[in-house]
């Protein structure tokens, strides 16, 4: 979809929250993880392993890479890091997701691969279960955009658990976009956006996480703009792991109340100004502690926000971070044990270019890591737009997907 919004609270399925205020200070993760798209014919996607370790002489330098054997525009990876050592990605366009094995950050694997699972076709959305297994969003079942997909559960090697379908009469429009479970009371909430930009989705759909029992389907409650319930995009957790935050692409974020019981709903929150998709779009959202952290590309000038969602039903915009240039900011992950935030770009100047962000734990300020960058380079960022890569010669590719390493290892120093 050319456009996403997605507002998150707290921590991302599988992320940690923040360190006690005795805690010492985290330790950095050392690595990266993009998942890049090819654009030249004959490329192919690949993961890119970047030294993300701020006293490595290496810092900001692509230290490996991983190509799949195809060029299906690099989409999603998953929102965080799990805690073991292979990472889901999809190349959306050519339906295929891999796993890719970063047990050896500087010589990644392709672990594995799958398209359709049964009738399921293009997965988009992973998300970790306590268990291990992997809860995925497929968009759509069968052969074109026609009917919508569902929820298929995989086990930690991607195979075929179970599938619940998503279709439903209340919104003949949704599609399966992305999906967040919820343990603590036996729910996975799921949104309900069009990958192809054909149909549009105006609800969010509760399941019985446990067996994958569709439980209801709820339209979102028209705002006073008239465009906030369109394109259900994200969902995020607060710290107590059961209240949720769902965002829209078109720029708007509700509390969802009551997701345990037969009557759940949606309180439209808070909204940011959009008129339309060419200009204006709210991409993947984070959060840490008391924090919420958006994208928002916006034709009168693109921002990375920050809000304070202690009251969740009032959130208020603490620190808007810009850049002198224009950009498009949209994917956003969080170091797991630490401050920095991994940030990848639509249209703009920083389209090829993976920029890091840190978050100040006190105050919720955004400040830009100028530090990360390509050796000798002028600008923040290390950039995508180059023909050789620790895999060999090719050519330029769009980073999309991308996360922190766990703390468990690091680059060895240039000897």
């Amino acid at each position: 979809m050319t456009s996403l919004l997605a507002v998150g609270l707290s921590c991302t399925p599988g992320e940690s929250g923040p360190p006690p205020d005795s805690a010492p200070l985290p330790t950095p993760s050392p690595f990266l993880y993009v998942w890049a798209g090819a654009e030249r014919e004959g490329d192919s996607d690949f993961l890119a392993v970047i030294d993300a370790d701020p006293a490595s002489a290496r810092y900001g330098e692509i230290v490996a890479s991983v190509p799949v054997g195809l060029k299906g525009m690099a989409h999603h990876s998953e929102h965080v890091m799990p805690l073991g050592d292979t990472l889901f990605v999809n190349a959306f366009r050519a339906g295929a997701s891999f796993l890719i094995d970063v047990s050896n950050p500087l010589d990644p694997k392709v672990a594995g691969s799958f398209r359709e699972m049964g009738e399921y076709t293009y997965p988009h959305t992973f998300e970790r279960l306590p268990g291990g297994n992997v809860l995925v969003a497929f968009q759509t079942k069968g052969q074109g955009n026609r009917v919508a997909g569902g929820l298929v559960e995989l086990d930690p090697a991607g195979g075929f658990v179970r599938a619940a379908a998503a279709a439903d009469p209340a919104d003949p429009e949704l599609r399966a976009y992305s999906v967040t479970p919820i343990p603590a009371i036996d729910r996975a909430v799921s949104t309900t956006s069009d990958m192809w930009a054909q149909a549009q989705g105006t609800s969010f759909q509760v399941w019985r996480l446990s067996d994958l029992t569709l439980r209801a389907t709820v339209p979102l409650p028209h705002g006073p703009l008239g465009h906030e319930h369109r394109d259900p995009a994200e969902v995020r957790l607060l710290s107590d792991s059961t209240t949720a935050i769902l965002t829209t692409f078109s720029c708007a974020m509700y509390l969802l109340h009551d997701l345990e019981t037969a009557a759940p709903r949606a309180e439209l929150i808070h909204a940011l100004p959009w008129k339309t998709y060419d200009t204006d779009e709210c991409g993947i959202p984070l959060t840490r502690g008391r924090f919420w952290v958006q994208t928002y590309a916006h034709a009168d000038g693109s921002t990375l926000l920050s809000l304070d969602i202690s009251d969740p039903s009032h959130p208020v915009v603490l620190d808007a971070l810009t850049l002198p240039e224009p950009w498009w900011p949209h994917w956003i992950s969080m170091e797991p044990e630490g401050d920095r935030i991994v940030v990848t770009s639509g249209p703009g100047s920083t389209l090829y270019r993976v920029l890091i962000v840190r978050l100040d734990p006190e105050t919720g300020a955004l400040a830009l890591d100028s530090t990360f960058r390509d050796p000798g380079a002028a600008e923040p960022g290390v950039r995508f737009d180059r023909t050789s890569w620790p895999h060999g010669a090719a050519g330029v590719a769009r980073p999309h997907g991308a996360v922190f390493s766990r703390v468990k290892a690091r680059v060895p120093e240039v000897p």
